[in-house]
């Protein structure tokens, strides 16, 4: 599913396209008209990101709470001021999906005004439009409208967000982690524990702090599940700036991998998908330190992949 960065990027995006802006909310598919009929009309206030959990806050006090899931994902569109990522979500080939296209274009009028959203296609549970774009939602997972005691109550159950970085928030991941005799790779994954990481972060912190996905969360000392912590700001950080996951330094972007260059990203010079990762979706191949093909196998119903000769402390 869209790891953390991801759905910061969407909140960033929805503050940017429609803040401020008395939007019209409806739920094409049906499946949400009463919790449409709730926000329709109303002023988008504040959008914000915790982990894998979008909230969008109206001006009466009232959320809009989305958790893509497996299978969720965001399109925009709109007038030729309307900008953004084209679409947000699932599916993903490479553990995500953005694309960076123009978004307006489809809905123009006569002379080329704008002559608002075109017709929903497919099961869209929610659309919002406003003066200059709309966004539907298909497929996601959470697709609901609570209050502001009740969105706090979903926040209760999250661990800290590397990606907000609260004061504390170290701290507190830091302590669950030290206290618990899971193993690091299922704690990573604990939503209670840390919010946000997914399955491709999983392996490329575990493998770039050297850890074996399988030493307890009490084996590890206080200084290494600080540095974890650490890594993970930043490699989440770089995902928000990039749109991707991007965990390998420039010094790993050859041409030695099939011979794909590297390639030009939404914001700059990227690597290709294949150079992207340390061990993530490259089992069987060398890996790119020491030369040991990388393992694979199943954890808690999700794959792993690591290093058995880097990930030993």
């Amino acid at each position: 599913m869209p790891e953390g960065h991801s759905v910061h990027r969407l909140a960033r995006q929805f503050g940017d396209v429609f803040m401020g802006e008395r939007l019209a909310v409806s739920s094409p598919q049906g499946r949400f008209t009463q919790g449409a009929a709730l926000l329709d009309g109303h002023t988008l206030v504040g959008s914000v990101a915790h982990g894998k959990h979008l909230f969008l806050e109206f001006e009466h006090g009232l959320f809009l709470h989305v958790h893509l899931g497996l299978y969720g994902a965001w399109d925009f569109g709109g007038d030729d001021g309307f900008r953004g990522a084209s679409s947000i979500g699932a599916p993903r080939k490479v553990g995500e999906r953005e694309e960076y296209d123009a978004v307006g274009g489809d809905a123009a009028g006569p002379a080329g005004a704008y002559a608002g959203p075109p017709a929903p296609v497919g099961a869209v549970r929610v659309r919002l439009a406003g003066a200059h774009g709309w966004a539907d939602l298909r497929g996601a997972t959470t697709c609901e409208t609570i209050t502001d005691a009740e969105a706090g109550a979903v926040l209760a159950r999250l661990g800290p967000d590397p990606l907000r970085n609260l004061p504390g928030d170290r701290d507190s991941f830091t302590a669950a982690v030290l206290a618990k005799r899971t193993p690091l790779a299922a704690l990573l994954m604990d939503q209670k524990v840390i919010a946000g990481v997914g399955n491709v972060y999983r392996a490329e912190l575990l493998f770039r702090q050297g850890l074996d996905p399988w030493l307890p969360g009490k084996g590890l000392s206080t200084e290494a599940a600080l540095r974890l912590w650490d890594d993970t700001v930043a490699m989440m950080s770089g995902g928000v700036r990039d749109g991707r996951i991007i965990t390998t330094p420039p010094s790993y972007w050859t041409a030695s991998d099939g011979g794909v260059p590297a390639a030009g990203g939404p914001r700059g010079l990227l690597p290709a998908p294949e150079q992207s990762h340390f061990v993530y979706r490259r089992q069987g191949l060398d890996c790119r330190d020491c030369g040991t093909p990388v393992a694979l196998t199943d954890l808690g119903a999700r794959k792993l992949y690591w290093c058995p000769s880097c990930q030993h402390g």
